[in-house]
């Protein structure tokens, strides 16, 4: 892959809990992007949401952040930060892409320095895209959920890949978007041929009514929820009448 653009995917998210469904999309994403001819991915980030966004039924960051871990053992190239998991409040996605963004950078100066000292250090940054599911662009059509000017930043100077979800059709979604039409050269849809449905919401429902959810989620993990008892009847409950936290966070800022 000499002389391909080097690459690094960033996955947002509650992850609540991680299924095999969230790893899957890592490793349609990558093949999506070899594919192409122009990139070689270099690496895999997962970041859980922070507390502070405010969902209902999601447990707390300590869990969702020692679930991944567990799931990605086997991964030899998607890891899992705990950045924007400990922030106290909910963290813009852009932002968490810029944190990121010069970690990445800044590690590949340190090599660079390291292995090639006449070498100049931004050359050969890799990119950061943003790694999601078709339901993430309806997002972007939500009242108060977004500024403008932050999916302009996602879209425009970052990028998104895209995996396809159910019947969500995701150049439709591009098509009926003036903004996202004016970047669809830097978003990327891969489509999921072999289809998996897992929803990290059904999951919820099955732990909470008692019910199998092998093979939905890595053994390790399933461990764990029954370990700490999480996904009950009562967690469901948790942040149930309290408005999400990018609605209340974007109108104050405005």
């Amino acid at each position: 892959m000499a002389g391909r653009i080097p690459l690094v995917l960033l996955a947002c998210g509650s992850f609540n809990p991680i299924t095999n469904q969230h790893m899957r999309l890592f490793e349609l994403a990558r093949d999506h992007m070899h594919q192409t001819g122009l990139y070689q991915v270099v690496g895999g980030i997962v970041s859980p949401v922070s507390d502070g966004y405010a969902k209902q039924g999601l447990v707390s960051s300590k869990h969702r952040l020692a679930m991944a871990r567990l799931a990605l053992q086997s991964s030899d190239w998607v890891a899992v930060d705990d950045w924007e998991s400990k922030q106290e409040d909910w963290t813009e996605t852009v932002v968490t892409m810029r944190y990121h963004y010069r970690r990445v950078a800044e590690q590949h100066w340190t090599s660079t320095k390291d292995t090639a000292p006449d070498r100049p250090p931004a050359a050969g940054v890799p990119q950061l895209k943003l790694l999601c599911g078709a339901d993430f662009l309806e997002t972007f059509k939500v009242p108060g959920l977004w500024k403008e000017e932050h999916i302009e930043e996602v879209t425009g100077h970052f990028g998104l890949v895209c995996v396809s979800r159910g019947g969500l059709q995701l150049d439709w979604a591009i098509h009926n978007s003036d903004l996202l039409y004016k970047h669809q050269q830097n978003i990327y849809l891969v489509t999921e041929w072999m289809r998996n449905e897992i929803s990290a919401t059904e999951v919820r429902r099955a732990l909470r009514r008692g019910l199998s959810v092998k093979y939905l989620l890595p053994d390790p993990v399933i461990n764990y929820i029954k370990k700490h008892n999480l996904y009950t009847m009562d967690s469901e409950k948790r942040n149930k009448d309290v408005k999400l936290r990018p609605l209340t966070k974007q109108t104050l800022l405005d």
